[in-house]
This record gives C-alpha cells, sequence and structure tokens, in this order.
C-alpha cells in the first residue's frame, strides 16, 4: 500500500538540503515532483492544486533547526497537510447508550459490500455487542447464502426473509423488529448495488433508510477504482444521505488516490478501510497513521495494536521471563510465527515498522519461505530437542535425521541451529539491557533481514520490553510527534 507514492515523495526532498530556511526557490522543485506523485496515484486534481497551495504557503519561511535539514522539515509540513485532507482524526461510529446501533451498508456492485458487512459485524463483536447482520440483497445471486456463511464462520447471526418475494426495506424492518425482540445492540444491513448509480438503488437505499432510520449510512468504496471514488461517496451522500465511507481492497495495486480525496470532495470521513481478504482485515481510518505510512514513517500504533489484539499479557510476561534466561526454545519460536501469522502477512507487518518500507518484496518473499522452511525442520524434532536445542549442538545424527524428515539438507539445520542460539544470545543481551531494535541479526534463517519486533519496539514477548508495558498502560500514547522531531 502506498510504496510507489512513499518513493516519489522521498525523491522529491533529496534536492532540499543545506539552507537554513525554507524558500520558494528550493521548493519549488520539490512540490513539482510531489503534485507528479499525487497525480500519478490518482488523486483528485482538484484536491492536489489545494494541497500543493497549503504546503506551499505553510512551508515557506520555516526555520530550519539545527540538526534537521530542510527536507526533513519540509516532509513534516507535508504530513501536517495529508493529515488536515484526510480529515485529521478517526471519526468512530456512533456508540449510542441505549437503543439498537442500526448501520445501512450501500455501494456498487464488486465493492466488497458483504464482506465488509461480515467484517463491520466481526469488529463490533470483538467489542462486546451483540450483533446482528441482514441479508437485504435480494438481487444478488447468492449474496444471501454469502453472508449466511460468513455469519457461521465468525458466530453472527444473520436475519433473512424466509418469503420469496419480500422486498428489501420490508426485510428490513422485519429485522429491526426482531432486534428489538432479541435485545440486538447493532443491526447491520447488506443492501444491494448496482454496477452503476441508477435511480432505482437510491430510491431503494431511501425506503430503507425511511423504515430503518439508521445512525450510520456506510458507503463501502473499491478504492482500485481511484480518484472516482471521492466523486462516488460525494453522489451518494448528495442523493441519499451517508456518514461515511468504508475503503475497501486497500492490499491491492491501489495507488492511494481515494483516501487522499473522499474526504477533501465528498465532506465524509473515512471510518474503516479494509486491508485483505481475511475477515479480520478491518481497520478504523486513522488520517495521521495514514499520512506516515504514506511517507514511508511507518505505523507503530497499528503494530502495537495488532499485537495487544493477539496477545494475552500473561503470555508476554511468561515469553519475556524465557528470553532474559535464554530459555526460549523451539516450541517458542513456533507460537510466534503462528502469531505474526494471525497478525497479518509478513510483508504487511515489516512495512509498518518506521524505516523498513523499502525493503524489497523478493526478500519479504524469501523470509516467508524461510519461515516456512524452519517450521518443517522443527515438525521433524522431538519433544526434547524442541525444548532443548542446545543437545542438538552436541549431537550431529540428530541433525541429520532432522534433515532427512524435513527434505532439507544437514547444512541447512546447521544453519538455523547456529543462527537460533545466537539469536538467543542477542536476545537476553538485548532484555537485560542491551541496545533495542533488530541489530541486523536477523531471525534463524533470515539472513541479515531481521524480523518484526525483534528488537524493543515490537513483537508481543520477543523485544526489550516495550510491548509488555504498552500492554500494561491499556491505552496507546497517542502523542504526535512533527517529523522533525522524529
Amino acid at each position: 500500500m502506498f510504496d510507489e507514492l512513499s518513493s516519489r515523495f522521498e525523491d522529491a526532498v533529496k534536492g532540499l538540503r543545506g539552507d537554513a530556511k525554507i524558500s520558494e526557490n528550493n521548493i519549488n522543485d520539490a512540490l513539482k515532483e510531489v503534485k507528479k506523485a499525487l497525480l500519478d496515484a490518482d488523486v483528485s486534481l482538484s484536491v492536489v492544486k489545494d494541497f500543493i497551495s497549503d504546503v506551499k504557503n505553510k512551508a515557506i519561511g520555516e526555520e530550519v533547526v539545527r540538526g534537521v535539514n530542510p527536507g526533513q522539515k519540509f516532509i513534516e509540513v507535508v504530513n501536517k497537510e495529508l493529515i488536515n485532507i484526510m480529515g485529521i482524526e478517526n471519526i468512530p461510529l456512533i456508540d449510542k447508550e441505549d437503543g439498537i446501533e442500526t448501520i445501512l451498508m450501500a455501494g456498487l456492485q464488486g465493492a466488497g459490500k458483504t464482506t465488509a458487512t461480515g467484517k463491520l459485524g466481526l469488529y463490533l463483536k470483538e467489542k462486546e455487542k451483540k450483533v446482528l447482520l441482514v441479508a437485504a440483497d435480494i438481487y444478488r445471486p447468492a449474496a444471501v447464502e454469502q453472508l449466511k456463511t460468513i455469519g457461521s464462520q465468525y458466530d453472527l447471526e444473520v436475519f433473512s426473509s424466509k418469503k420469496s418475494n419480500s422486498k428489501p426495506e420490508e426485510i428490513a424492518k422485519d429485522a429491526l423488529d426482531y432486534a428489538h425482540e432479541n435485545n440486538v445492540d447493532s443491526l447491520i444491513i447488506d443492501t444491494a448495488g448496482r454496477l452503476q448509480i441508477d435511480d432505482s438503488m437510491m430510491n431503494e437505499m431511501v425506503r430503507i433508510k425511511e423504515v430503518t432510520r439508521p445512525d450510520e449510512v456506510l458507503l463501502v468504496v473499491d478504492s482500485m477504482i481511484g480518484q472516482e471514488a471521492a466523486d462516488l461517496t460525494k453522489s451518494f451522500h448528495e442523493k441519499v444521505g451517508i456518514t461515511g465511507a468504508i475503503l475497501t481492497k486497500m492490499d491491492g495495486d491501489s495507488r492511494g488516490g481515494a483516501a487522499l480525496s473522499i474526504r477533501k470532495i465528498s465532506g465524509k470521513p473515512i471510518k474503516f478501510i479494509g486491508t485483505g481478504e481475511k475477515i479480520e482485515a478491518l481497520q478504523p481510518f486513522h488520517p495521521e497513521r495514514m499520512a506516515s505510512r504514506i511517507l514511508g514513517m511507518g505505523d507503530v500504533l497499528t503494530l502495537v495494536e495488532k499485537a495487544q489484539k493477539e496477545v494475552e499479557l500473561a503470555d508476554a510476561e511468561i515469553m519475556q521471563k524465557k528470553l532474559q534466561d535464554a530459555t526460549f526454545d523451539f516450541n517458542d519460536f513456533v507460537k510466534q510465527m503462528r502469531l505474526i501469522k494471525r497478525m497479518g502477512s509478513l510483508g504487511g507487518l515489516i512495512k509498518l515498522i518506521p524505516g523498513m518500507n523499502k525493503i524489497d518484496d523478493g526478500m519479504i518473499k524469501n523470509g516467508e519461505d524461510q519461515l516456512k522452511k524452519i517450521e518443517s525442520m522443527i515438525s521433524s524434532m522431538t519433544l526434547e530437542e524442541k525444548q532443548k536445542p542446545e543437545i542438538l549442538a552436541a549431537q550431529p545424527s540428530r541433525r541429520q535425521r532432522i534433515a532427512q524428515g524435513s527434505g532439507y539438507e544437514a547444512k541447512d539445520v546447521d544453519k538455523v541451529l547456529a543462527d537460533f542460539q545466537r539469536m538467543r544470545g542477542f536476545m537476553k543481551q538485548m532484555s537485560n539491557g542491551g541496545m533495542p531494535g533488530m541489530g541486523g541479526m536477523g531471525m534463524p534463517g533470515m539472513g541479515g533481514m531481521g524480523m518484526p519486533g525483534m528488537g524493543g519496539m515490537g513483537m508481543p514477548g520477543m523485544g526489550g520490553g516495550n510491548i509488555n508495558k504498552s500492554f500494561k498502560k491499556q491505552k496507546i500514547n497517542k502523542k504526535k510527534k512533527g517529523f522533525a522531531d522524529l
């Protein structure tokens, strides 16, 4: 996500250096590059013009403090303006103390509306809401069954009409009555889409809205359609009245234009983004975090939230103790690998770490392959070997047996064991107050690439204790620094 845009922004500021103050002369070339980058990313032309003008006005005359070059100061201004055009802060869903929170899902066909309905249902269920999904798309073949399948997989109740000729607004009204009778907290209505906006769809949406009087009307938008996403949001709002948007397929080959244009053109906030096919891959949209990703500065808050969601504090403390005592074993290693898989793709996690956005996709793929290779070797170990890796170092015959059992060569097992022992020593040193960070040491079999969370900032139980502090605080410190202060 945003890899190309991030690279172009970095290229734009390379020529800014040496001056004590940003002037029109020394930022014109940078602004031209930024403009090209935004247009290539499919950002609306009107948004680009306003953005460039605002950045120029706010950057010129900015003093460059000692130790910070003009390029960094320029990026600080750009960062603030990116946040401004995307909405400044996250706009959460309405949280009613009494009554049913009713959410109406709208959008064109193919935007991922039914899947987004399921994802939003799971998101609210994890907040301890009793959720009811409503299958009101009576036109698309198998739409009702698709929603029922999602519901059964994640224990989400789905309401559908038992009559074949029910109208969508009748289904929605019956679902609302059922929700009142069964103490439902959140009602999410999946409606039909069309290939393009037409009067019949809009009229149907208005009728459903009239009978349900929803608290939220969320437009599901495919980020792959680029700047058209903003115009679509504006059109839906003018005809139906929406409260926000969900931007889907952000993990695909999208160039970022939709995320930068929707709020500015439509006046409606992006409330969530879909970042993968998994039902769990729905994130609240935070403009400041998205700006950070666009500028290649990572997104540590999202990484920590992912970790908090997957790991219990007690487990993290146990892992911390094992690291301090150098008793971290292959069983623990497998647990950590599976944790990473639950949190998302390795590539996606790595790019949340500041400075790691430039890692080549080929290197990430190689790292993923190496992890599979290691897991296969560990599967060929006995319980004693997993718990006491040191016995493998003393007995070559054991390593030979593991190699044969996993389909690899003895030298591959030797390397994994050597890397693991080095990692043990490094992690013990780091846990006892050594230098946080990845240190270039890397995970076994991953060369010098390193692994997210192997330092003091990252993965639960794997670092110098910082993640434990995050768990204990229960709240993430959301104080933001300017880029020049980093």
